[in-house]
């Protein structure tokens, strides 16, 4: 167990290999419970929301859910969310743990009179289970209900309390996220447990979540970092209107980033990359640090992140991890690094 954004957290139950395994074969659980989740109302809250996130929130159908930045002025990024649907005027966005109170502070210090905008990060407990064998946890923990689509979110009441499930993930494989009322997490956690899934912590989430390239909030974005640099270009609707930071983006879409997030992979093997460890060009300079690194458990291989300069970005080119003293040569790669199965309908 290690502190976690004021919380105590599993960093494995069993092992990190164990518990990865666990995820990309069959089922595994992580207590979330530690993320924020935030209530967004009202007939301004669309209007809001768009200008206050980087995607572009009037795509989204009652019922679905999208990826998202939440800006500063300069374009950095304060947090990524998921913001869900739930209703033509109602919004459930789900925030890292971290970030939940700066988030509802800049958040709260935009908001207009026609919205209502709540906390309710301490009313819920919150478990993601993820893997080919999730839906089929499922049906045994709910029987005769059906999970949401990819990216979507549903509500159901169990002896008259609402539960919430949205369909999305931070590993790559098909899952869900199930939201209780937190007096009763514990319960449903070990209901999913025996259905099958296994129980996991942070370090299985960190190697799974890096083989796909998913981005750490604090280590591969932060507030010095745009999304365009991220590479994340995919998150961002320049031509929806205006919102914080779209000035910056913009420009630095049109004339390209300085520099750009890479995904790096060791070419032989080497001892296991971490973040801060110094990346250094063909010709051995430093010229960057990576800001996400493990050992892949899936392919075995040193895997890393690091902001390089656009002109070292080019799949294929050639770079040094320095671990310790020794350099490990590595090599700039397509992202993902793993490509999963596809998902069980």
């Amino acid at each position: 167990m290690v502190p976690f954004a004021g919380w105590n957290m599993p960093v494995q139950y069993t092992s990190i290999m164990d518990e990865h395994a666990a995820v990309r074969t069959a089922a595994g659980i992580f207590d979330i419970s530690h993320m924020g989740q935030f209530i967004v109302s009202g007939p301004g809250a669309l209007a809001w929301l768009n200008r206050m996130l980087a995607n572009n929130v009037a795509k989204l159908e009652v019922g679905q859910g999208q990826y998202s930045f939440l800006l500063n002025e300069r374009g950095g990024v304060i947090d990524d969310l998921i913001v869900y649907r739930t209703a033509e005027d109602a919004f459930f966005l789900v925030v890292n743990a971290s970030m939940i109170d700066e988030d509802f502070a800049w958040m709260a210090k935009h908001q207009p009179e026609d919205v209502a905008f709540a906390n309710e990060s301490e009313l819920w407990a919150g478990m993601a289970v993820q893997g080919p064998e999730s839906a089929a946890a499922f049906e045994k923990v709910c029987p005769g209900r059906a999970l949401p689509p990819r990216n979507g979110i549903a509500r159901f009441a169990v002896d008259g309390v609402d539960m919430v499930v949205c369909r999305t993930g931070y590993t790559g494989e098909d899952g869900f996220e199930f939201f209780s009322p937190a007096e009763q997490g514990e319960a449903w956690f070990e209901k999913f447990i025996t259905a099958g899934a296994k129980a996991c912590g942070l370090g299985a989430r960190d190697t799974l979540r890096l083989e796909m390239c998913y981005p750490l909030n604090g280590n591969d974005l932060s507030p010095d970092r745009t999304p365009i640099e991220g590479c994340f270009g995919f998150f961002v609707d320049l031509e929806k209107g205006d919102f914080i930071g779209r000035e910056v983006l913009a420009k630095q879409k049109a004339e390209g980033p300085a520099q750009k997030l890479v995904a790096l992979e060791y070419t032989d093997k080497g001892a296991p990359p971490r973040s801060h460890y110094a990346v250094l060009d063909a010709a051995g300079n430093v010229v960057s640090e990576l800001s996400s690194g493990v050992l892949s458990p899936s392919t075995g291989k040193g895997i890393g992140m690091a902001y390089v300069p656009a002109g070292l970005a080019k799949i294929g080119t050639d770079f040094f991890v320095d671990v310790r003293g020794r350099q490990f040569p590595a090599k700039v790669v397509k992202k993902p690094f793993y490509k999963p199965a596809a998902p069980k309908a």
